[in-house]
């Protein structure tokens, strides 16, 4: 009998987590998310990384080995991580033994994803994907939990629909629409209705670095496939609310993208031109953005999740993509034009808050909403009796 996870929360509003910590799996954990997630869970106190999964090549050796030309990240690996013996991804009984939670970033294709994260839902492991697969799946909550924190509650039609028992699946959104869509939530009291947005995205984005994507040296690619339609479909679902058939999406604010790969290691930037249908001036807006809250209280979450800068040449990616460890909004170069046309810049870490952070965030979020099972601490339950 599988126990749901259980948090307490003490007078300040910090949530901790009853019981031992929930065991891990990363699947596609070679990757440049999947390493982001090391980032996010070497140290969590909720979470223990104990499976990590890739492709067959990297099956059977040591995590450490498997990344030891292609280990992209700024901190040292920690040993314990490193010597866990990375399993085939397609084994489904070696990624599911032992493990409450999944976080998947693997590079299949669409149909693949969908088969991969059903059949570990089905397995019984609660699973945050990173992937794009189920993003417009109305029983999928796609989560930026500052937005859309009561999308969790379709887990229960997911899970009657789909026949999952302790499993569920939810995902994250496009890493090019954190910083406007967070910034646009703590405006939606004066409802933009018309948004045009110039996204300039980072080449860790595409899981590249200039070692490895020399080409992007000094260079601009103007289209990157697909982007610019996730970038104008999915803040609808954020945005949407949960009917009879899972989330429905909302039809505006109507928006417009154009997204384009620039020479930056770290950080989407987004230019904004945004609508209100109501009367807005600038001390308003600056007011909502300082005092907008954010998911307060889980571990994840940053002391302030948007970070208003008044110099005329900020936000930028070298000085402010890792405000509060990358989980915050940096926004900037805000004026207010005739008509309540409101134009402004807003930066987040695409691989931090816009990806493996923002999905443990989410994941946190749902441990807390009691929507994850303790499988392993039930086994342990069930072997001591």
């Amino acid at each position: 009998m599988s126990k749901v996870a259980s948090v307490n929360k003490d007078k300040n509003g910090a949530y901790t987590l009853a019981g031992p910590k929930l065991k891990v799996g990363i699947v596609g954990a070679t990757g440049m998310v999947g390493q982001q997630l090391i980032r996010m869970l070497k140290d969590h106190p909720w979470f223990e990384v104990t499976k990590l999964a890739a492709s067959a090549n990297s099956g059977g050796k040591p995590y450490k080995q498997s990344v030891k030309d292609r280990w992209f990240m700024d901190f040292e690996l920690p040993q314990s991580i490193g010597q866990i013996t990375v399993v085939d991804a397609e084994d489904l009984t070696a990624v599911t033994s032992d493990v409450d939670i999944v976080f998947c970033a693997v590079s299949l294709d669409k149909a693949q994803v969908l088969k991969l994260e059903d059949s570990l839902a089905k397995a019984g492991v609660f699973v945050t994907s990173c992937n794009s697969a189920n993003r417009l799946d109305p029983l999928v909550p796609m989560m930026i939990p500052v937005a859309n924190q009561g999308h969790l509650a379709v887990l229960e039609k997911q899970r009657e629909a789909r026949g999952y028992d302790t499993g569920a699946i939810i995902v994250k959104s496009n890493c090019s629409i954190q910083s406007y869509v967070i910034a646009l939530q703590a405006l939606q009291n004066f409802e933009p209705d018309q948004v045009f947005v110039h996204s300039e995205q980072a080449l860790s984005g595409a899981g590249k670095t200039f070692a490895t994507w020399p080409e992007m040296v000094e260079n601009v690619i103007p289209y990157i496939g697909g982007e610019e339609q996730k970038s104008e479909i999915e803040p609808l679902k954020i945005w949407g609310k949960i009917g009879a058939n899972g989330i429905e999406s909302v039809k505006t604010p109507k928006i417009q993208a154009k997204c384009v790969r620039v020479a930056v290691s770290d950080g989407h930037t987004a230019y904004v031109n945004v609508h209100f249908q109501k009367p807005i001036s600038v001390d308003q807006i600056i007011a909502a953005w300082e005092n907008f809250e954010g998911v307060k209280g889980l571990p994840s979450a940053p002391e302030h999740q948007i970070h208003y800068r008044t110099e005329v040449d900020r936000p930028q990616p070298k000085l402010d993509v890792m405000s509060d460890k990358g989980m915050a909004v940096t926004t900037g170069q805000l004026i207010v034009a005739e008509d309540n046309w409101v134009r402004f810049t807003a930066l987040a870490h695409n691989a931090i808050l816009g990806a493996a952070g923002g999905a443990v965030l989410a994941t946190e979020l749902a441990v807390a909403r009691g929507y994850v099972h303790h499988l392993t601490r039930a086994r342990q339950d069930a072997l001591a009796r």
